[in-house]
């Protein structure tokens, strides 16, 4: 029933194009609140009030100010499964899509600061070679549901697979991979491939085995779930259209500061 479905760069790209009075978001806060920071107008309803982000949560906007303080004149760079508190204390957002791109953008002299993912940060360091001081958050998914023992099964059950990995994985996870990707990669990549093992939240996955069913395509783990995104039924999209409920609502302040650190990121992209 979606009439948009894309990861969190496609889905920010997106909102900020559609032409609607009423966005509803089948997702979690953080996606809800960066679609109404790019289309102010428009009321944006989150499906269900209670699906948040556990790796969001794991940094508030005082944490991040007080980590910046650490430092002399650092940059910090936010990605965007994050509150709107902590983009607007941020100089800079990104997604996995993105993150090597926006770090390459800045300055070799400047200090950069990554939240809240630690791993996504360790990925976007090793692949520019620059020297990144990560938050140690985590999508407790990719972090701790995927496993080194993983890759080592599903390669001696699928020889000759291509492995996918999302650089939320542990660096352990995602140096064994051939491809280390964002949710879009992954798509494209396995639209032109066949014989491959998606390394992400099992949803990925069973949208890829629809899509294309005559595909070899398997999970690196069946444990991959996020029960925040699987909060969301027909019923409570039917609910919400019918209700307007859970509208989403961000201090004028707060939002201008936030808009800013996705901008940035949305004129790199």
């Amino acid at each position: 029933v979606a009439d948009i479905i894309g990861d969190s760069l496609q889905l920010s790209q997106e909102a900020a194009k559609v032409d609607a009075e009423i966005i509803v978001f089948c997702g979690v806060k953080f996606m809800a609140e960066t679609a109404k920071l790019l289309k102010p107008e428009a009321k944006v309803l989150l499906s269900v009030e209670d699906a948040g982000c556990p790796m969001a949560d794991m940094i508030n906007a005082e944490q991040l100010r007080e980590f910046k303080s650490q430092y002399q004149n650092p940059i910090v760079i936010c990605y965007v499964n994050s509150s709107v508190e902590v983009k607007a204390e941020s100089d800079i957002c990104c997604t996995s899509s993105n993150a090597v791109k926006i770090v390459k953008s800045i300055p070799n002299e400047q200090t950069i600061l990554f939240v809240p993912d630690q791993n996504l940060g360790t990925y976007a360091a090793q692949q520019t070679g620059r020297n990144i001081i990560v938050w140690k958050g985590f999508c407790n998914i990719h972090h701790i549901n995927i496993k080194v023992e993983d890759v080592d099964e599903i390669r001696k059950k699928y020889p000759g697979y291509t492995l996918l990995v999302h650089p939320e994985c542990i660096p352990e996870v995602f140096k064994q991979a051939d491809v280390v990707a964002s949710t879009k990669g992954m798509a494209d990549f396995t639209g032109d491939n066949d014989n491959v093992i998606i390394g992400t939240e099992i949803g990925l996955f069973e949208q890829l085995k629809a899509k294309y069913p005559e595909k070899n395509i398997v999970p690196l783990s069946e444990k991959a779930i996020c029960k925040n995104m699987k909060k969301t039924t027909l019923k409570d999209v039917l609910k919400t259209l019918e209700t307007e409920r859970n509208e989403i609502s961000i201090e004028k302040e707060i939002a201008a500061k936030a808009v800013d650190s996705i901008n940035r990121m949305l004129e790199l992209s």
